[in-house]
């Protein structure tokens, strides 16, 4: 007679638990806190938008997409990458539409790393990066910026390469310190994978989010990255609309075959409607050409409420986060700091500790500032009492 035993399952990522963001957002909700914790916009998107993928549900544009995305779609963002950066990428096999940019960035990793390769990574890094490396067998290596500034010490970069490395995770404007990329950064990029066997992972998700007349300098517009990087974006960044995941991968065509074959077991396709609408979007290019100047104010409205507190802060370059120092207020680890906030002054916040291998803790806090103004006014008020 056969005894049932209860099998264990190995994990494939033992360190990994819920997120960060998770954990803030069900805290904030269960205390009824201002959620300045997780990435995402306090308001809604655009009535015509909506209209927009309305027309197309109701026109019965409700089947499979083409696995590379839309035609219309593709080449709505083949002419918009043309005419912001005057790069050229083509439609049918350089440009793929993927369940946002999360997913892109796993397939374009797994297309490029085998067991054992070793990737480069800037921390503090987004929390998906990691786990995506680790799952293709990939090492990652860490390369560590601090504040005030977060600027890359390019001679630690070069240390860190060696005949293993296969790949670097780039992050421009960055997630979550808002420090952006200048042209020195990709020239100092080119020179060291100029000859050498190594690819790019360029997450560019917030690009039009840029503050004080800053310019997006894309790792496309230098022609010794851009023919070995996949650009990665997010119409759910740029248009108000996290909750749709829509992404888009920009590569040269050698690489983009690569990603396309995982791609097509990922998700295989992206929901069709809402292609269809962003592509007739896209058309009007003030609609992404005015987010440096709305999201400045709210970035100095948030600022300007805390010009008054113990808090310390160089405001944000770019996307729509802004860190902020208690290190004069208090010695709490900056985990214990944010639950503290979010039960005792009901504002929730992420420590930044978070976003780094080792778990540095600088004494700084992430705040998104992608909500309504009355949000962020109550919640500078509410953290100006400390």
């Amino acid at each position: 007679m056969n005894t049932l035993t209860s099998a264990t399952l190995p994990s494939k990522l033992p360190n990994v638990g819920t997120t960060i963001f998770t954990v803030m957002s069900k805290l904030a909700a269960e205390v009824g806190a201002i959620n300045l914790s997780q990435g995402f916009p306090g308001f809604d998107c655009s009535p015509e938008l909506v209209s927009l993928v309305e027309h197309y549900l109701r026109r019965g544009f409700n089947q499979y997409a083409p696995m590379t995305g839309v035609p219309t779609l593709r080449e709505a963002l083949a002419q918009k990458t043309s005419d912001l950066y005057n790069v050229a990428y083509h439609p049918d096999t350089e440009v793929t539409i993927t369940s946002g940019a999360t997913e892109a960035i796993f397939a374009a990793v797994t297309a490029v790393i085998r067991p054992g390769d070793e990737v480069l990574v800037f921390e503090p890094a987004y929390d998906s990066y990691v786990p995506a490396i680790e799952l293709n067998g990939g090492i990652p290596v860490y390369v560590t910026l601090t504040p005030p500034d977060y600027s890359i010490d390019w001679k630690t970069v070069r240390e860190k390469i060696t005949d293993k490395t296969r790949l670097i995770l780039i992050n421009t404007p960055h997630n979550p310190t808002g420090r952006v990329w200048t042209v020195d950064d990709l020239v100092q990029l080119a020179n060291i994978v100029r000859d050498r066997d190594i690819w790019i992972v360029s997450d560019e998700v917030y690009e039009h989010i840029l503050f004080d007349n800053r310019t997006h300098h894309s790792l496309m517009t230098h022609p010794v990255l851009q023919e070995r990087t996949f650009i990665v974006g997010s119409f759910g960044k740029t248009f108000h609309i996290t909750g749709w995941k829509i992404g888009y991968c920009l590569a040269p065509a050698e690489l983009t075959r690569e990603f396309r074959k995982i791609h097509q077991y990922l998700t295989f396709s992206t929901v069709t409607p809402i292609q269809y609408a962003l592509a007739d979007y896209l058309a009007q290019p003030a609609h992404y050409q005015e987010l440096p100047t709305f999201y400045q104010r709210k970035r100095n409205l948030f600022l300007d409420g805390l010009r008054n507190s113990r808090f310390e802060f160089k405001p944000a370059e770019g996307s729509f986060f802004q860190t902020v120092s208690y290190a004069a207020i208090t010695d709490e680890p900056d985990y214990d700091l944010a639950i503290r906030l979010t039960k005792e002054i009901n504002v929730a916040s992420i420590p930044v500790s978070v976003f780094y291998n080792q778990k540095n803790d600088y004494k700084i806090l992430r705040f998104c500032f992608a909500k309504d103004d009355a949000t962020l006014q109550k919640a500078a008020e509410r953290l100006s009492r400390l």
